[in-house]
């Protein structure tokens, strides 16, 4: 998304809703060891929340209703559902929102590029539309806390005996990543003796590894993903070692953004979103929408 002149990222498609509601319905359920479902849920609340204290409700007066928009293809996030529904993950966290916040709800779809300009021009209040919290975006709007992080992975074939993903088990091996991106220089900065293997896309990375070209693949946990639970993978890989979140490679995650300058509106919706994590509702969306985790 160009305003101004600063880039907000757009998410990767993912494809129609309906394909990917069928491979999650074919897919099998697993479930985190206690420890690793301790890391996921602290890696994915607020990061000015962790559970242990709550920020006192602010001044709402004048403050009855929400207009938020979103985008429509990046299905489980937001996407048309097969009637024809605005749905997702995106557009029920915003629902469940206005419902703590005790005001009306309005959530409308409109083009990736028009989302900022909605909120500068008044047309909207806030864009919950999977946005990156980057130094570019907040040159262009404020931001909430973040909603969710996406961690890095490694993917492995099936049949590879690695299980244990360090430095120096994985001395010597091929490991994929995209070019030019954070997951590029994590390796190169983390894992100096394994051998990267850079591409075009990820696209291409994964399949190199599906084809036995390259050892393991290091890049983003929802791409990797989708990829692995869909058809095109062939059912050839699964998850290795632990899910990495660092901001400096990988960025501060997703929030809600509001118009430049409104820190107001910013505090209200992140008031709502620890009161969404506080009352369960939160974790709900969250293993409703991704039953087969990326963490």
């Amino acid at each position: 998304m160009k305003k101004s002149g600063f880039v907000i990222h757009r998410p990767t498609k993912r494809g129609a809703a309906p394909y990917w509601l069928a491979a999650v319905a074919l897919a099998s359920v697993w479930l985190l060891p206690s420890s690793a479902h301790a890391q996921a849920k602290s890696a994915i609340v607020p990061d000015n929340w962790q559970g242990d204290a709550l920020r006192p409700r602010p001044d709402m007066k004048g403050f009855r209703a929400l207009r938020f928009v979103t985008d429509t293809d990046y299905p489980p996030f937001h996407y048309y559902d097969e009637v024809g529904a605005l749905t997702g993950f995106n557009i029920d966290l915003a629902k469940a929102i206005c419902e703590t916040l005790e005001v009306t709800c309005e959530i409308k779809a409109t083009n990736w590029s028009d989302l900022i300009p909605s909120l500068d021009n008044g047309e909207a209040d806030a864009a919950i539309a999977s946005i990156r919290i980057t130094k570019e975006a907040l040159e262009a709007a404020d931001f909430t806390s973040r909603y969710y992080a996406t961690p890095a992975r490694f993917v492995a074939r099936k049949e590879s005996e690695l299980k244990d993903i360090r430095p120096e088990t994985v001395e010597g091996l091929k490991i994929g990543v995209a070019k030019g991106t954070g997951h590029e220089a994590y390796i190169a900065e983390f894992f100096p003796d394994a051998a990267i293997a850079a591409f075009d896309t990820p696209e291409t990375a994964q399949t190199a590894l599906k084809e036995g070209a390259i050892d393991l693949i290091f890049g983003d946990g929802i791409s990797h993903t989708f990829w692995i639970n869909g058809v095109t993978s062939e059912a050839c890989c699964e998850f290795r070692g632990e899910p990495y979140v660092d901001a400096k490679f990988f960025g501060e995650g997703v929030g809600i953004a509001v118009k430049k300058g409104n820190r107001k509106l910013a505090e209200i919706l992140t008031y709502g979103l620890e009161q969404v994590h506080a009352n369960g509702r939160y974790e709900e969306l969250f293993l409703r929408y991704f039953p087969i985790s990326f963490f």
